[in-house]
Order: structure tokens, then sequence, then C-alpha cells
């Protein structure tokens, strides 16, 4: 990579203003300053913009176990806006209850948070056909300043045959139908996505696309549902259907590639370079079975790339938020990031060869093609002259905050202080990866109902492991409870149980060291599901699986692995609780839906279209 493109990627974004003729000014673009033009649905008046349109909050979502609540899922949205993406699609309304308030309040707040630069981001929602969905996902939209709902069906022959058990015929009238309702609803920002395209027939879609156009539709999604695709074969997709689809040129085309032969991110780009001016990914990649398209991978080898071999392509993104936002994903979701995980990765920018380490004192472009700065995450240095430590105050930690990426209130600062001071009683220096754990820990939890104040555990070769802990619950009374296990944490876990009275099944346990050494913070992850009474509770629509039962995750972090353990299983509780408390209240299921073979419910398509076959209650892209 060349000198000048690298000093490019790590640009900072900045304009000049130039004296013209007669004192007037103009302001002239620098390197690296984004270059976003007006919003207008269905055009884009600079050709080698591309949009990103984030699905974390939907397609990310529909991970096992990545269950949000409300206020996470709002947490997450302004971190999208702050890192500047185009479209957010912000969940499946009619999922849940509790999906369509988070799509709502994401309307109403971010999507009126209007920037002194005229920026503000999409508010989208996903929709089958049928007409109650699209009216659910209109209504939680339509109080943003851009509203868009994303509706779909599929076109693949195994997916029309098996599947929806409808002609071609019955398809199209089926996705035409879907576009004018929405029309008529008052929606002028219309997105379809023929489900599966990458395994349908091309002239079908030629066809389909060009009647829904024809119907109003402004975005046109192309998506390679099950990651069929090599790069050559959906670029070639994308080039065909903007030579064959009438209309084709009064709308955008848009890319949506799943990870499934882990090509997502190349698919994308080759997709873009075919002429798609909207990206469709997620943070950290995550979604449906492998994956999605990683915007992190997408935006940072559109900005390295671009300019040299991609004819100009740039987007809006502010890459300087991708690992805070990155952060904020993995420890909301629960999802972890692999090491080796490209960007952010925690061996992204890791040099522990002995050629590359003597390359990288000399000149850092020589194994970097871009620095951990430009993306938002400050380089491990030795001599930055502030060490933190036990003496260290409350200024001093809110400086190394805001060099990590995190501007706190009073409020949480005075919560991560209170933390930073006791581990630094224990632990002789604090590192960055100690500070960012104890942030998570604190910052990054669902709203508290239940609080673990003591813990005490008893175990060894002598007895039966006994744990007994001092709970805060609701009501704001402290509580103690005890409990027997086979080991320490599982007896934790049964004092916790005593307690909160909830009926939980552990999926999944998980336990790392946040840094190296004897005195590490331990960092763990916990993955729960109702069970016994609560187990026809907790289940919602899913985009791909009909109805399933949710999976809640939760995290904790601390010197002790007992207590970092224990604080992982009340915050998957605590998300669980008020997640289903919602759902009840708003909407209480007494029992699991079912087909009399078990399987996900079926439900008709009937939308209001000639078209009587009866179609999957939900489906992926």
């Amino acid at each position: 990579m060349s000198s000048r493109a690298l000093a490019s990627a790590r640009a900072p974004l900045c304009r000049r203003a130039v004296l013209l003729p007669a004192g007037r000014t103009r302001v002239v673009m620098r390197v690296g300053e984004i270059r976003r033009p007006e919003y207008i649905p269905n055009r884009i008046d600079d050709p080698n913009y591309v949009r990103i349109f984030d699905t974390t909050l939907r397609d990310g979502e529909q991970s096992p176990g990545a269950t949000l609540t409300s206020k996470e899922k709002l947490d997450i949205a302004r971190q999208l806006a702050k890192l500047g993406v185009d479209i957010i699609e912000a969940g499946f309304p009619v999922a849940s209850p509790d999906d369509f308030e988070a799509v709502r309040t994401i309307a109403m707040e971010v999507g009126n948070d209007v920037q002194p630069d005229g920026y503000v981001p999409v508010i989208c929602g996903l929709s089958r056909t049928k007409f109650q969905d699209l009216e659910r996902a209109w209504d939680a939209v339509r109080h943003a300043k851009r509203p868009r709902v994303h509706t779909f069906i599929a076109t693949s022959e195994i997916h029309m045959k098996y599947k929806l058990r409808m002609t071609e015929d019955e398809v199209v009238e089926n996705a035409v139908a879907a576009v004018k309702h929405l029309r008529s609803l008052g929606c002028n920002d219309i997105e379809f996505s023929p489900e599966d395209a990458g395994r349908s027939d091309p002239k079908f879609l030629y066809r389909i696309l060009g009647e829904v156009i024809k119907a109003g539709a402004t975005t046109l999604n192309i998506p390679d549902t099950t990651g069929w695709c090599l790069p050559h074969e959906f670029g070639e997709l994308i080039a065909s259907i903007k030579k064959n689809t009438p209309g084709a040129e009064n709308v955008i085309i848009s890319t949506h590639c799943q990870n499934d032969l882990g090509l997502a991110t190349a698919n994308s780009l080759a997709g873009a370079q075919a002429g798609a001016r909207q990206v469709e990914c997620t943070i950290n990649g995550i979604g449906e079975r492998a994956g999605n398209a990683s915007l992190e991978e997408v935006v940072m080898a559109i900005k390295l790339r671009g300019n040299d071999v991609m004819k100009g392509l740039h987007t809006g993104i502010r890459p300087v938020h991708i690992y805070p936002t990155s952060k904020m994903v993995s420890d909301y979701s629960g999802m972890i990031v692999q090491p080796h995980k490209a960007i952010v990765g925690a061996n992204a920018f890791a040099h522990e060869s002995g050629i590359h380490q003597d390359g990288m004192l000399k000149n850092r472009e020589t194994y970097e093609i871009m620095s951990p700065e430009s993306i938002g995450l400050p380089r491990q240095e030795q001599d930055r002259g502030i060490v933190l430590g036990k003496h260290s105050g409350r200024n001093a930690l809110n400086s190394r905050l805001r060099s990590l990426g995190y501007e706190l209130s009073q409020s949480e600062l005075d919560d991560v202080f209170k933390r930073f001071k006791a581990l630094a009683d224990k632990k002789k220096g604090i590192s960055d990866e100690d500070i960012l754990a104890l942030m998570s820990d604190e910052l990054h939890q669902p709203k508290v109902i239940w609080e673990v104040l003591d813990l005490q555990v008893v175990c060894g070769t002598m007895g039966m492991p006994t744990a007994t802990v001092q709970m805060k619950g609701p009501d704001g009374i402290a509580r103690i409870g005890v409990g027997v296990g086979t080991g320490p944490v599982d007896a934790a876990y049964k004092a916790v149980d005593s307690l909160v009275r909830v009926e939980a099944e552990l999926v999944d346990y998980s336990v790392s060291s946040v840094t190296q050494g004897i005195e590490a913070l331990a960092h763990t992850r916990v993955m729960i599901r109702p069970s016994g009474k609560m187990s026809d509770a907790g289940y919602s629509e899913h985009a791909a699986l009909g109805t399933v039962q949710r999976q809640f995750s939760g995290s904790g972090a601390n010197e002790d692995i007992v207590v970092a353990s224990a604080r992982a299983y009340v915050s998957a509780l605590n998300k669980m609780i008020g997640w289903m408390s919602l759902a009840q209240k708003v909407a209480p299921r007494s029992a699991r839906p079912t087909t009399a073979s078990g399987g996900a419910a079926l439900s008709s398509v009937d939308n209001g279209s000639s078209a009587g076959k009866d179609q999957l209650a939900t489906s992926s892209m």
C-alpha cells in the first residue's frame, strides 16, 4: 500500500476555507473528510458514494443468544449514529412488543436527532409481505425524520416450491401488493428484497424487481441469503440486474451477503464495484448462522482501497468510532469477538514475530496498513507518561476513558471510579484492558432489578461447596440466600436462584482473563433461557426460524472468578426478567405456539392479494 493511501487512512476529518475573489470563501474537502450527499431515497447524486445500511439490531440480534433489551438497542442505535451509518435497520417490529417499542423509540429519538451538518440516520423496520406486518413496521418507524420499511419474499425455486408453496405469478403479485400497501400508508422510502436471490433464476429476478419498481420501491436489496455465491458470481449478478431490470436506473441497488462460506465481505465489495450503492452489514459481522458482512471490514476496505482500485468509492462512516461500537455490541450481545477478527480483534494490531517487531520498530508501515488510532483504539504505549494505579484520581481515569472513545456522565464516572479504586488496591498496574472491562461491567448492563452486594463461597476437597450471597431486590431490600452445588460457581448460582426465584437454564458459560498474570481480572459470560414453569414464556417471532424461544446473555468482570460469574449470571437474569415483564405486560403469551408436528407456527400470507397459498410465518434474508 502506498504511503499516500496510508496517510489518507490515518488522516483526521478536517476542512479549510479558501479565499476567492471579492472576499468570497468556499469549503474545500481535505484528505479524510466525509462527503455525504443529501439523502434522497431512490437516488444518490454522488455516483461514488456507498450507503452503509447497518442491520446489527435486526439480523445481528437474530444470532442465538444475542437478545438485546430496548435500552441496549437504543444505546447501540445512538452509537451507530455517532459512527455515521446511513440507515439503521432497528428491528423486526412484529417480532414482539419489546421489539416494536425499541424500534419506535429509536425512530423517535435517534431518528430525529439531526446533526449540524444535516445528517440524521434513516430508521428502517423489517416486515414480511403480510399487511398486518407492514402496518406494524410503518407504525414503528413513521415517527423518524427519514422512515423506511424493508419488506421481502423468497424468489428461489427451492424456497417458492417447498417453503412458500407459491407460483412465480403469486410471488410477484404478493410483492407488488406489499409495496403498494406501504405507499397507501404514506411510506415513500421502501426497500424490497427477493430472498435467496443468489440462488434465484436471474430472469425471474428481473421480472419481480421491475414490477416492484413500478409499484413504488426505492431500494432493491439483493440478498445472498445462504452465502452461496462466489465474489465474481455475485458481482455479475448485480451488474446483470442493473442492466436487465426495467427501471433499475431509478432506484438504489443494495447487497446483503451472509457469511456461510466466509465470503460476505468479498461479495459485498464485489457488489459495490459492480454498481451497488448500498451495502448491508453488521458490527463484528454477527448475524444468522455464520454471520453477515462485517461493517468494519467493508468500510475499512473501501476507505483504504476505494481510491486506487474501486474507482473512487467512499462512505460516510467515521472510522474512529469503529472500535467503541464493536466493544459495545460485543458486551451487549454476548457475542465474543475472536482474537484474530479483522480490524477489531485483539490480535489485529499485535506483533509477536521477531521479524515483524523489527520492521515495526523501524517503520510501522512495514506491517500496518492502518493504525489502531484510525478505528478508535489508542496504541498501547509505555511512554505516555501517565500510569494509572491506586493513587490516580477521577480526572486521570476520565482522561484515559476519553482517549479510549468513551464520554461518561458524572454518575457513570463515579460508578466506574469506585470499581477502579477497588481493583487498584489489589493490582499494581491498571491496563487499558482492565479499564475497558470495568467500564463495560458497570455501564453495558441491563436495567438493574437484582444486584449482588456480597458473596462468600466455601469449597475444596473437605466438603460440599456452599455459597452465601447478599442481594438487593427490586424493592430495595437486602436479602441473604444460601446454596449448595457441585462447585463454587454452581453453589453461587443456586444461592442467587434462592432469592430471585426465576427458573432459568444455563445454556453456556465461559471465563477468560482480561490481561496476563495472577492479578488479572476475570471476565465471565453466561447465556440462559427460561426453564420449568417459565419455559412457555420468552417466545418471539424470528425472521428466519418462526416462533423461537429467546436466550439471554450476561457478562461480569471481577478479580474474583466466582464474583465475576455471579455478576454475569445476575446480569442475564435481569435481562430476561425485564424482557419478559414488558412482553407479558403488553401481550401475555400463555403457551408456546406450535404446529401439530411441533415445528414453527405457520401463518397465511393473506395480504389482500389473490395469492391464497400459505407461507412460513417468517423468513430470512
